[in-house]
């Protein structure tokens, strides 16, 4: 399970959340500049809270009065609005990084439907077979929690659809906290348990129906 209290001051308001999430998908729901993102960099370790504190399951990740865990040991699978593929490596080695079982990487690889495309680099692939690639990384650490920022944006409603279809498969596989930060009303609707709207740096606490 994740906790979250925490408060970080932004430009134009002061960021004060307090949230847990357990073998869920919850959806943050807002405008750009609402503090979505934030969230889940202050929680991945990015970027820290002014105060309060982070735990995940048995791990304190940030406390105000401790030094913060650093990334790489936060067991934190992170997909990116851009998804931050690395443009010199094959779809394979972009999977490898930061694995932590090579065995997992050709499973991973099958389940999401990319095993073909293997030897491929970013440029040779299309939008969603690169969000295939970089969902299938944020796996392949063994995450016990999944954070994706707005990761369906860019595509074209057929793939949308199609990559919506894969997290709903990954969400009953994995059974592990997911949190998706969109300001899709409609994708926020399918794929969350629940929705929190947030504005002006609060969240609000409905579920999804």
């Amino acid at each position: 399970m994740l906790s979250v209290t925490m408060k970080k001051k932004l430009a134009n308001f002061t960021l004060d959340v307090s949230l847990q999430v357990r073998n869920e998908t919850v959806v943050l729901f807002g405008p750009s500049g609402s503090g979505k993102t934030t969230i889940l960099n202050c929680i991945a370790g990015l970027t820290h809270p002014d105060e309060g504190k982070i735990k995940l399951n048995d791990q304190t990740l940030f406390h105000t009065k401790s030094k913060p865990i650093p990334v790489r040991k936060r067991k934190i699978g992170y997909l990116f609005q851009d998804y931050a593929l690395f443009p010199h490596m094959t779809v394979y080695k972009n999977i490898t990084y930061g694995a932590t079982d090579p065995e997992l990487v050709n499973k991973l690889a099958d389940v999401v439907g990319i095993k073909h495309l293997l030897n491929k680099y970013p440029r040779q692939i299309s939008g969603g077979e690169k969000q295939r690639t970089a969902l299938a990384r944020a796996l392949a650490t063994q995450p016990n929690l999944l954070l994706l920022d707005e990761p369906f944006s860019s595509l074209d409603q057929e793939t949308k659809e199609q990559c919506h279809q894969e997290l709903l498969r990954l969400r009953e596989l994995w059974q592990i906290p997911i949190i998706l930060v969109t300001h899709d009303k409609e994708e926020a609707r399918k794929l969350a348990d629940r929705i929190l709207p947030i504005k002006g740096g609060r969240l609000s606490f409905h579920t999804n129906e």
